[in-house]
């Protein structure tokens, strides 16, 4: 298999995402791929006619987000009819499953160029809109595997690492500050798309919508946990409740202390982020400059009740692809659906927290589920050109117990 390259990276500013209130909310999701499209269009001077394929990852697939979005954007971004599109959903991970779907298109030959991404405007299309929950319904699987809410698996994972408040909390400061140095440095400019009304013109948004740089640790310190009563929530059969089911797994945990809050858990919010891949037939013939390329692309299931741990076992298999050691990695995006998640990566790869999340996360700058994982791409790379560094890695953790990572070369 060849090299897949990355040509560019576009992504939308985050809006709130409360519904008439965040300055995305009044956008169709459609409308924020197709000016993205655009926009990467005019940076690159391509052919839209020469792009094979639009993939998108969009989690919560129903009304607006349904109808297979990619298409639709396609067609709305006045691209041609010859262009297809296609959605998909591997939950949070989404947005870089679609990078990876397309890297390997143009990698092995069967493709040229791609453009490659997620959506999702949360405001519009709540979380849990499908009405999917944790496992579609099935309670014969129920049985078998109990897929608790993130947050009480969030809550346990900091519970069995021993982790304390303050240091959850830490991490959300820490990247509030480092999303609003890099704000104010004009870290995100070269990714950033501001978002026009598609009827009148008239700008919506041109920076992230959703931090709060006046963050303190006393005022995290304050903030409730988020889950207790979702713990002692009753749900089983013979009385017993999320944070019970979760303890009978997993009893050396004793109680699950609940730590997260919506402080140090990630934000809701619209965007979306898209990735132009491109094969080397396409970079040779065409004479056109890659800023990087896809060194090793990965995906591991992990245990579905603990569900957030994927990041480290997904990070160790692309590392050992890519012939690496997580020393070599330069840059890494983790993230930062929980606080905890951090921690427990960061803790168990052994890397240095100072090349973590250097300009802030989804704590901060919140997580369009279906967006992210392209949106983290193009901060990576931006964020290597800036430091003139060579190498990034990209980890997620997926709902049901899942892992998705990505190690990114600059050319």
């Amino acid at each position: 298999m060849s090299t897949s390259y990355v040509i560019d990276a576009v992504r939308t500013p985050r809006g709130r995402g409360k519904a008439g209130k965040g300055a995305l909310s009044g956008v169709h999701p459609q409308e924020l791929v197709a000016q993205l499209l655009n926009r990467l269009q005019q940076r690159g001077g391509f052919e839209p006619k020469r792009v094979d394929d639009v993939i998108l990852g969009i989690v919560s697939q129903v009304g607006e987000q349904g109808a297979n979005l990619a298409r639709n954007a396609v067609l709305a971004a006045g691209w041609p009819n010859e262009v297809p599109g296609v959605s998909l959903n591997r939950f949070c991970a989404s947005g870089l499953q679609a990078v990876h779907f397309g890297a390997m298109g143009v990698a092995s030959g069967a493709m040229d160029l791609v453009v490659a991404g997620g959506v999702e405007s949360m405001s519009r299309v709540p979380m849990g809109a499908d009405g999917g929950g944790t496992d579609g319904g099935n309670v014969r699987l129920r049985e078998r595997v109990f897929q608790v809410p993130q947050g009480i698996s969030a809550d346990l994972i900091a519970t069995l690492e021993g982790f304390t408040r303050e240091e959850i909390d830490g991490v959300a400061l820490r990247s509030q500050a480092n999303a609003a140095r890099a704000i104010e440095e004009g870290r995100f400019a070269k990714s950033l798309v501001p978002v026009v009304d598609p009827n009148t013109g008239t700008l919506l948004l041109e920076r992230d919508e959703f931090p709060r740089p006046d963050t303190t640790a006393a005022g995290l310190a304050a903030l409730n946990p988020s889950f207790v009563s979702f713990g002692e929530a009753v749900v089983g059969p013979n009385g017993e409740t999320l944070d019970g089911i979760a303890l009978a797994a997993y009893p050396q945990a004793g109680a699950i202390r609940h730590v997260h809050t919506a402080g140090n858990s990630s934000g809701i919010v619209d965007g979306a982020g898209a990735v132009l891949l491109a094969s080397e037939r396409y970079v040779r013939e065409g004479g056109v400059k890659p800023r990087a390329k896809i060194r090793a692309m990965t995906t591991v299931g992990t245990e579905p009740l603990l569900m957030l741990t994927g990041p480290a076992p997904a990070s160790e298999k692309a590392l050992r692809i890519a012939g690496m050691t997580a020393r070599d990695i330069d840059l890494w995006e983790i993230n930062e659906a929980f606080a905890a998640v951090v921690l427990q990566t960061t803790r168990a790869l052994g890397i240095d927290a100072e090349r973590v999340n250097v300009n802030g996360g989804a704590i901060a700058l919140g997580h369009p589920l279906g967006a992210t994982g392209a949106m983290l791409l193009g901060t990576a790379l931006d964020e290597l050109e800036r430091r003139d560094a060579q190498t990034a890695l990209v980890t997620m953790c997926v709902g049901g117990g899942q892992g998705i990572a990505t190690i990114l070369e600059r050319i």
